[in-house]
C-alpha cells in the first residue's frame, strides 16, 4: 500500500487509514518522502514541520486504536496555503513583512481542518498577500506547473494546486477572490472549488462582512471536496449573516456508485462572458471538445450568458475597498516592502470617493437581479476556467491576450473576477489537454447556496471524462522554480 499512497485520494486514504490498513504515521512518511523527492522542481511547499507532524500523527495512531469516534479527515497529511496561519509555524503571507511572523493561533478554516483530524505538515507558497494568480513572492519564490515547471501554477493558491498535482497531498485549502482557487486549478489539471458565501468560514482582519473572498478545497476529484466541506463547512461568528448550509448539506453526495446524472439540468455556456473576453484559442478548442459530455449526461447545453455587464466594476470597487481596509495600515508602515501590484489596490480603494462607492452599490444590485433572470432559465452556468494556458514562470503576467494588451495584472484573470463579482458558488474542473500536453480547465456555477447540486453536477462530468487521472510525468530534481521574475511583456 506504502507505494500507492500518493495516489490515493482523500477519501481512500482516510478509509484506510480508518480501516487500519496504513498507520497515519506511514500516510505522513510519505507525503514528506514525495516532498522531497519533486518539491525541488516545483517549489510548492516552503515551510515544513516534518517533527511536529510525525508527532501529531503519531497521535492520531493513538486515536485510532483506542475506540474513540474518529474524525472526518482522521490522521490525513496535509500542508495549508500561507496565507492561513498556523499556530506555532512560519506563516509569512508571501511578503517580507511577515517572513519571520510565527503566529499564537490559527486561521479558522485550518482549526476546523485539524479538529476534522489533519496532521498539519507545512505552507505551501503564495503570491505576496495573495494579490495574483501567479505563484512567486521574494521570500521564497516561484511556484511552477508539475505539468511542465517551466511555467506557472496560476494563483494565489498555486502551491496548493501544485502540491496537489504533484502527488504530495489528496486535498488542500486554498482561497480565492479573483480566481485564487479557479486559475491554478485549471494551470494544473485539479478541481478547485469557491463556495457560497459564509459556508466556509473566511473572516476579514477589518471587516465581517466581507464578501468577495471565499476560502475553498482544492483536490484531485470531486468527491473529496465533497469531504472536506462535509468536514468544515458551518456557520462562524466573524461571518455575517451566517449561510444556511453546514456539512450535513455535503454528506454522502457520492455513496451511489452509478455515474452522475443531468437529465434536465438546463447549461448556459459562454466563451466570452457575452462581453468578448479575450480567450487563446487553444483553450477554447480544448473545451468545445469537451461540451458533448454534458449532454451525454443528458444536459441540455445553449450558449447563453448571465449579464456580466456590471460585473468589472462591481469586483474592482470592491476588491480595492478590501484591500484598502485589510493592507491599507501595512502598506503606509511598509511600503518599501510590498510588491506594486498590492500598493496599486490599495491606493485606488482609498481614492475611491462616496459617488464611486455608490455607483458599487447599484451595480452590484443590478448584477444581482440579471443573476436571478439567468436562474430562472437555466441550472448552470459554463466558461473557461482561464483565459490563457499556463505561460512563462519567468513572467508577472501575461502582457496581452489575442493581441489584446493588459492595462493592469488583473486583465488576465478577468474569466474568474467577473463570476466573483456575481457571489455565485463555481467549481473549477480539468477539462481536458492540449496537444502539447498542458492542462485546461472549465468552471461551472450555480445559483446562491446550491452548494451541493454544484458539486454533483460536477461529478457527472468527472465521471465521463476522468482527466485528473492523467497525472504529470514529474521528475525529482533540482528544477528552476526560485528563478528570477521579469517584467511583463506583451505577448
Amino acid at each position: 500500500m506504502n507505494d500507492d499512497i500518493q495516489q490515493c485520494s482523500a477519501t481512500a486514504l482516510t478509509g484506510a487509514i480508518r480501516r487500519r490498513e496504513i498507520s497515519s504515521r506511514e500516510a505522513t512518511e510519505s507525503h514528506l518522502k514525495r516532498i522531497a523527492a519533486v518539491n525541488p522542481a516545483i517549489n510548492a511547499v516552503v515551510t515544513l514541520d516534518a517533527e511536529a507532524a510525525l508527532a501529531a500523527a503519531a497521535a492520531a495512531d493513538r486515536l485510532t486504536v483506542s475506540g474513540a469516534d474518529l474524525p472526518l479527515l482522521h490522521g490525513l497529511p496535509m500542508t495549508h496555503k500561507d496565507t492561513h496561519d498556523v499556530a506555532g509555524m512560519r506563516s509569512t503571507q508571501g511578503s517580507p513583512v511577515f517572513a519571520d511572523h510565527v503566529p499564537a493561533a490559527s486561521a479558522p478554516i485550518v482549526s476546523r481542518l485539524q479538529a476534522a483530524g489533519v496532521v498539519s505538515t507545512g505552507k505551501t507558497n503564495v503570491p505576496e498577500f495573495a494579490a495574483g494568480s501567479h505563484t512567486f513572492n521574494p521570500v521564497f519564490g516561484t511556484t511552477t506547473n508539475p505539468y511542465d515547471p517551466t511555467r506557472s501554477a496560476g494563483g494565489s493558491s498555486g502551491g496548493v494546486a501544485a502540491a496537489i498535482a504533484a502527488g504530495i497531498q489528496p486535498l488542500g485549502d486554498g482561497s480565492d477572490m479573483g480566481g485564487s482557487l479557479r486559475i491554478p486549478a485549471s494551470f494544473c489539471n485539479v478541481v478547485g472549488f469557491r463556495p457560497s458565501y459564509g459556508v466556509l468560514p473566511m473572516p476579514a482582519a477589518s471587516n465581517d462582512w466581507a464578501w468577495l473572498g471565499r476560502t475553498g478545497p482544492m483536490a484531485r476529484e470531486v468527491a473529496d471536496i465533497a469531504l472536506f466541506m462535509e468536514a468544515v463547512a458551518g456557520p462562524s461568528d466573524r461571518v455575517l449573516p451566517p449561510a444556511p448550509l453546514t456539512g450535513t448539506d455535503f454528506a454522502g453526495l457520492f455513496d451511489g456508485r452509478e455515474p452522475g446524472d443531468l437529465r434536465g439540468v438546463r447549461i448556459g455556456w459562454s466563451p466570452d462572458f457575452g462581453l468578448g473576453v479575450p480567450v487563446e484559442a487553444e483553450v477554447l478548442e480544448v473545451l468545445r471538445g469537451q461540451l458533448h459530455h454534458f449532454e451525454d449526461a443528458g444536459a441540455i447545453v445553449e450558449e447563453a450568458t448571465i449579464d456580466f455587464t456590471d460585473a468589472d466594476l462591481v469586483f474592482e470597487r470592491t476588491r480595492a475597498t478590501d484591500f484598502a481596509t485589510n493592507l491599507g495600515p501595512l502598506v503606509a508602515g511598509h511600503r518599501h516592502l510590498i510588491k506594486p501590484e498590492v500598493i496599486w489596490n490599495v491606493e485606488l480603494g482609498l481614492g475611491l470617493g462616496a459617488a464611486e462607492l455608490i455607483e458599487a452599490t447599484a451595480a452590484r444590485t443590478r448584477l444581482a437581479a440579471t443573476v436571478r433572470s439567468y436562474f430562472s432559465r437555466y441550472d448552470l452556468f459554463l466558461a473557461p476556467g482561464a483565459q490563457v494556458l499556463p505561460f512563462d514562470a519567468t513572467r508577472r503576467y501575461p502582457g496581452a491576450i489575442n493581441g489584446i494588451e493588459s492595462t493592469s495584472y488583473l486583465d488576465w484573470m478577468r474569466s474568474a473576477c467577473l463570476l466573483s463579482a456575481t457571489g455565485l458558488p463555481v467549481l473549477a474542473m480539468p477539462a481536458g489537454f492540449t496537444t502539447s500536453g498542458l492542462p485546461v480547465g472549465f468552471q461551472l456555477a450555480a445559483n446562491h447556496y446550491r452548494d451541493a447540486d454544484l458539486l454533483r453536477h460536477g461529478r457527472a462530468f468527472e465521471d465521463r471524462t476522468r482527466h485528473a487521472d492523467r497525472r504529470p510525468e514529474l521528475a525529482p530534481g533540482s528544477g528552476q522554480a526560485t528563478r528570477p521574475i521579469v517584467t511583463a511583456a506583451a505577448d
